[in-house]
């Protein structure tokens, strides 16, 4: 994975498990425009809060992003904040460039301690180590309980110039992201070369997220650490996109990579066999058609249904209940996998029952629920629950 002016880097700095990658650095040869999203969970790590603090001060320009795995540095009060601040300062001095240019994302175990002196010893080789084809291991470094890298690469022609846009994410489990504008975890990265305003960059960010990563669920579970970080340098020599036509085509590409990284999440969500879509139609308004989707895709009866194989469409139909709008029930209808098992609120029978297990012993497909009600829909991406994410999640700190 190569963008025109980026460098990455990563290390072995004995953060997490031994002989495993987990400090990372990504660095713009120029000043690239920056936007980012991050959690709205209440209790945010000190990275999250130092990140929206910077992203305040109305500065858009930033040069680099530190990242490890390993330690969250959540819940680490203001030894945490000063660690985030020590990071900065320690690499900025070795790349002689203002601290105050630098991003910093965590990920790993909530509560510890971040061991600092781990990371300046492996400061020095972090630094050397940039190279434009090492952004791959900065991808690498950033995992957790994840099963394999999360990568995503897409051009597009901005008036005849060529623009590249590249992202990396992790993430397998603590997954229901609610990403907003500054306002186990998921981190993304989206490098571009492409000459775009700050303004553009911010919006084509929050649009984005917004069909992508606040579109999927793996466990209900918002982390302490989800963030997005956007950066863009403007090396490709583009006319500088800010709206328009170039700006829907960037708009668009940019969603479509997006979204590839957030499937891959799911697709590695811990212990993960299924990747299903949740579709509520039929909905009075977008808004109640959204709440129903992620009730029934966090729904530890449906998510086992879905492990096991199971059309239980009674799950499907009380988790849809429970969601809290008042619904007519004898104008539900529902398939799985394209097969028809409910209709008018009833089941359609012993034999469309059959059919639907055997779809569901796939790997991927939708449940499609129709409330009658009116003409407004939402999805949502998930994975089914199985004992594998128990085991993984039970042994997760010991």
């Amino acid at each position: 994975m190569r963008v025109t002016g980026f460098l990455g880097s990563a290390v072995e700095a004995g953060i997490k498990h031994k002989g495993r990658l987990d400090l990372g650095l990504i660095l713009s040869e120029r000043p690239a425009v920056a936007a980012a999203v991050f959690t709205r969970n209440e209790v945010k790590a000190a990275p999250v809060i130092a990140g929206i603090r910077r992203m305040a001060t109305g500065n858009p320009y930033v040069r680099a992003v530190v990242v490890n795995s390993g330690n969250a540095n959540a819940c680490t009060g203001l030894n945490g904040l000063q660690d985030v601040e020590t990071t900065k300062l320690l690499v900025g001095r070795a790349l002689n460039i203002d601290p105050e240019d630098i991003l910093v994302s965590s990920t790993g175990v909530i509560g510890k301690p971040m061991p600092m002196d781990r990371i300046t010893n492996a400061i020095h080789a972090l630094i050397d180590g940039l190279d434009e084809d090492r952004l791959d291991l900065v991808a690498q470094a950033i995992l957790t309980t994840d099963s394999m890298k999360k990568t995503a690469v897409r051009d597009i022609k901005i008036d005849g110039v060529k623009v590249r846009i590249a992202g990396m994410a992790k993430g397998a489990g603590m997954i229901a992201p609610m990403l907003a504008p500054p306002q186990a975890t998921m981190l993304a990265f989206i490098l571009t070369d492409a000459d775009i305003t700050p303004t553009f960059a911010r919006e084509t960010l929050n649009m984005a997220t917004k069909e992508s990563f606040n579109r999927i669920l793996i466990d209900g579970d918002t982390s302490t650490n989800d963030t997005v970080f956007f950066l863009a340098n403007g090396l490709a020599g583009n006319h500088s996109i800010e709206n328009g036509r170039w700006g829907d085509a960037f708009n668009a590409i940019l969603k479509d990579l997006m979204q590839e990284l957030a499937r891959l999440i799911v697709a590695d969500g811990e212990g993960a066999t299924k990747l299903v879509t949740i579709i509520v139609k039929g909905a009075r308004n977008h808004a109640e058609a959204d709440v129903i989707a992620r009730t029934i895709a966090t729904s530890p009866l449906v998510k086992t249904a879905l492990f096991g194989n199971d059309p239980n469409w009674g799950r499907i139909l009380a988790a849809a209940g429970r969601a809290g709008f008042a619904l007519d029930q004898d104008r539900i209808a529902l398939t799985i996998g394209g097969v028809e098992i409910v209709r008018g609120g009833v089941g359609i029978g012993e034999e469309a029952e059959v059919t639907a297990k055997g779809v569901m012993a796939g790997r991927e497909y939708e449940i499609r629920l129709d409330l009658g009600l009116g003409e407004a829909e939402a999805r949502v991406l998930t994975s089914d629950l199985s004992v594998e994410y128990v085991r993984i999640n039970a042994d997760y700190r010991t």
